[in-house]
């Protein structure tokens, strides 16, 4: 029997999350992507703790208006910011089970602009 779309990520999802770990030093940068919005947190795993979150219903992002792959450009260059405020240099990008095509590369782009390496 043929799985579901959601079936189907969530398995590439278990199958990412084996390999991709976030801890102190090099924490992960975890994307989730819904029909409108788009939204991005740095997870640190040994504490399990939300260190920076970012998404396109941010106020500062709020007002801007285009397409979601240009929303998502916005998003990775605040993610970037708020990063580097909290002195976050490197993270591991978790792309959480969705292709790395469309808004989730336009984020990865955007972030790596703004200065996060992985």
């Amino acid at each position: 029997m043929a799985l579901t779309k959601s079936e189907r990520r969530t398995r590439i999802k278990y199958r990412i999350r084996k390999k991709v770990t976030g801890t102190t030093a090099t924490p992960r940068m975890s994307v989730f992507r819904s029909n409108k919005q788009i939204y991005v947190q740095i997870v640190d795993d040994s504490t399990n703790k939300t260190l920076v979150a970012a998404s396109s219903q941010d106020k500062a992002l709020a007002e801007k208006t285009g397409n979601k792959s240009g929303q998502a450009a916005q998003v990775g260059a605040l993610i970037a910011s708020k990063a580097k405020e909290a002195g976050i240099t490197t993270v591991v990008f978790d792309r959480n089970g969705y292709l790395y095509h469309g808004r989730v590369k336009s984020l990865a782009d955007a972030a790596r602009e703004g200065g996060l390496n992985f």
